[in-house]
């Protein structure tokens, strides 16, 4: 997936009408160019930053049907989410893994409570189950987490979820899509949508009355502007939906109540084993996850309603306070700000609803086709990427916009699909692992890790530029490796030496180099602990 190719074939589409544009590249945005260019549709992909810049690489890193849905009595939405758990991890054997939870009993109920609920869990998961739950002793409990704070725990609920790496998957979707015919871009903002005037004839300005039919869009690395003509639109910009749909109408009532989520990453020592530990409930009535991910201990999450949409959200003080404090209830050793490795923040694009709060509105996802016939997918979550983008496609097929196709992604393999072995370094790459050993046979230099704290080496930053379009010291360093988030003054460290590679990868120069780590080095400043 090399950018220059992507732009080529832009470039080369110009007198082209595509059968699909989409606008963002997020887990929704980037499941729906799958499920459309596997069908045969020309599809084109444009996403204003970097693939899942936004919320999409900012998750708790969970593949799940939701515990807390579960007890919500959201049925419909946990039998979803865990038959498309299923999918995932078989379709992306690289990237999903079977991850055993442990959720600590502390009172006599709880035990049984948990345990009848977890058994639902499992028979609503059927034959793409990860495993069966039971109940464990305080004996075998503390084997599993040795850290659990052992002062008057009567035992756990042992049960399955999947995990993976978000960001990971979502430049692997990219590449799929791009292995069916799609082209798919970053760094290409839509500045408007294109209208018909009367009878179908173009031209018409965003906000006006008529057909969607296009986008206007700006290459913003190159500054070469597009006109780009679509038989359908598709807005899958999570939280920046409200901000597309006043491209399409001015007066359009916003739909998004954004809630931010904030993450802490810790060593592991805090939880030494192998299993997650859930909390079932928080002092706001969430659960609260810790997770072992790359090493390290991911905790989060909050939930808190915000009134802005940024792209590099930042955790409030009390956020982080409040995760310290309520993960501190169940550890033997309480972390603090001096063992915080990472921070990060991203913002849950929840279908608005005044009546509810943000911690109590289910992950529903929602499509609305306006008026003009852009077709607009947002809520949802991760699990259910593949299951939002073929409703959205058939949505748009049953508008008359596209013929009747079969949607195939249920069995599809996601790029770098095999089996591995999860302690491998490497496992996330799929079937690239071995170019990437290979580029660092060839080099030396390559071979040698980015920086002793982080586990990613220099040939990874190489295939980036490379093979799956990093443009940037953050795209190499939050998504394409995930050092941002496993280490933020690591990865600070480490950018004056990225920048240098990059810019020799990708043709750039010194005062390249000079705006890309001082960028760099703004973004990252936001990761680190400090009260």
């Amino acid at each position: 997936m090399k950018r220059q190719e992507m732009i080529a074939a832009l470039d080369a589409s110009s007198a082209q009408q595509w059968d699909v544009c989409i606008i963002g590249g997020g887990a929704t945005g980037l499941g729906v160019a799958v499920d459309a260019a596997s069908r045969g549709f020309s599809t084109l992909l444009l996403e204003e930053y970097d693939f899942a810049k936004g919320t999409s690489s900012r998750a708790t890193k969970l593949v799940h049907g939701g515990v807390r849905y579960l007890q919500q009595g959201n049925v419909k939405l946990v039998t979803e989410a865990l038959y498309e758990r299923g999918v995932l991890r078989r379709n992306a054997p690289h990237l999903v893994k079977n991850q055993s939870f442990i959720v600590p009993n502390y009172k006599w109920w709880e035990g049984p409570y948990y345990g009848i609920g977890l058994k639902v869990y499992d028979w609503m998961a059927g034959s793409l189950g990860l495993g069966k739950s039971r109940l464990l002793s305080r004996e075998e409990t503390l084997q599993m987490a040795p850290t659990l704070d052992a002062d008057g725990l009567r035992g756990s609920v042992l049960y399955h979820d999947g995990q993976f790496d978000d960001a990971r998957l979502a430049i692997h979707l990219a590449q799929t899509a791009v292995r069916h015919g799609a082209v798919v871009l970053n760094y290409c903002r839509v500045k408007g949508l294109l209208k018909t005037r009367g009878a179908g004839v173009a031209g018409g300005a965003s906000g006006s009355a008529g057909e969607v039919c296009g986008v206007e869009a700006v290459d913003t690395i190159g500054g070469k502007e597009y006109v780009i003509q679509a038989k359908v639109v598709i807005n899958a910009t999570g939280v920046f939906t409200d901000t597309v749909l006043r491209m399409d109408d001015a007066a359009s009532e916003p739909i998004i109540a954004p809630s931010q989520g904030v993450h802490l990453m810790l060593d592991k020592e805090f939880l030494p084993g192998e299993a997650a530990i859930l909390v079932p409930h928080t002092d706001d009535g969430r659960v609260l996850f810790a997770v072992p991910w790359h090493n390290k201990i991911i905790i989060g999450t909050t939930d808190t309603p915000v009134t802005r949409v940024d792209i590099e959200p930042r955790a409030l003080p009390e956020e982080v306070d409040f995760i310290l404090q309520q993960i501190g209830r169940y550890l033997q050793k309480v972390p603090g700000y001096g063992d915080i490795r990472s921070i990060f923040a991203g913002l849950r694009p929840l279908v608005k609803s005044s009546s509810r709060k943000t911690a109590e509105l289910a992950r529903d996802h929602l499509i609305v086709v306006s008026d003009s016939g852009l077709v607009t997918i947002t809520g949802g979550k991760w699990t259910t990427y593949r299951r939002m983008a073929e409703d959205t496609v058939n949505t748009a097929i049953a508008r008359g916009r596209l013929p009747e196709r079969p949607c195939v992604t249920a069995t599809l393999p996601i790029y770098g699909a095999m089996a591995v072995n999860f302690d491998e370094p490497m496992h996330f790459h799929g079937t690239d692992a071995a170019a990437i050993r290979e580029l660092g046979s060839g080099d030396s230099r390559w071979a040698m890790k980015l920086h002793p704290r982080l586990p990613y080496t220099w040939a990874e930053i190489v295939w980036a530029a490379r093979e799956e379009g990093c443009m940037t010291v953050e795209d190499a360093l939050s998504r394409r490796t995930r050092s941002l988030l496993l280490d933020a003054q690591a990865a600070i460290e480490c950018a004056g030496p990225v920048a240098a590679l990059l810019a020799a990868e990708l043709g750039r120069d010194q005062e390249w180099q000079r705006q890309q780590v001082e960028e760099f080095g703004k973004i990252a400043g936001g990761y680190l602990a400090a009260r």
